[in-house]
């Protein structure tokens, strides 16, 4: 079955604490954290202070997407301040070894996420140093938009590039956007072990029921 990772990005802000404990409440794996600088994407989220409160507030691994200009700097920044996972992007990344180690020396695991056009030989040479690969299912920086199709193949694609690891060196792969109960059944079947979902999750009435239905969709 796949890990449920609800992202706060489309929770009530008013009570954010409130929501995180929520989610845990009702069966989520993971906590998904979007950071954005307003330059890599034109939208402005969360900071490190951010990480250091989730942190105190849930016992899950909280799984933090960078999504900004400067990864060499935040990455190591939000590792030292709780993450479990921080994940970069490839398209933001120029000197991507550097970025992936200083986030490892920092204490996180390493992810690395792809827009939706990127292709997946960016993940080749990356792979010893990876613990989780993000697939966009939207372009990034806003919530509730409708998912890509196409991340079904590429999906299916990066999954058997993974399956072709040693077993003692599992990466997640995760789809963040445009997951719902209606995506989430294709995803897992191409190969997705992680689901982010925000707006599906926050929007329901009922979270664990919504968490039980993307669960549903490994059966």
């Amino acid at each position: 079955m796949p890990l449920i990772a609800p992202s706060i990005l489309s929770a009530d802000y008013g009570r954010l604490t409130q929501e995180i404990e929520a989610m845990e409440a009702a069966g989520a794996d993971w906590i998904h954290i979007d950071i954005m600088d307003g330059h890599f994407v034109p939208n402005l989220t969360f900071g490190p202070w951010m990480v250091e409160l989730a942190k105190k507030k849930t016992s899950l691994p909280l799984d933090v997407h960078l999504m900004v200009t400067d990864p060499v700097t935040y990455g190591p920044v939000f590792a030292r301040a709780g993450a479990d996972y921080v994940s970069v992007h490839a398209e933001a990344a120029p000197h991507l070894h550097r970025v992936l180690c200083s986030i490892k020396e920092a204490g996180a695991k390493a992810g690395l996420a792809l827009n939706p056009l990127t292709h997946p030989c960016f993940l080749e040479q990356a792979l010893d140093l990876l613990d989780l690969v993000v697939l966009m299912g939207v372009n990034p920086g806003w919530p509730g938009q409708d998912f890509i199709p196409q991340t079904l193949t590429k999906t299916a694609q990066v999954a058997s590039l993974l399956s072709g690891l040693k077993p003692d060196r599992p990466i997640f792969l995760e789809i963040d956007g445009g997951v719902t109960d209606l995506s989430a059944p294709a995803l897992v079947r191409a190969g997705a072990t992680v689901l982010v979902s925000g707006s599906y999750l926050f929007r329901s009435p009922d979270y664990s029921l919504a968490i039980a239905c993307l669960r549903r969709a490994g059966r």
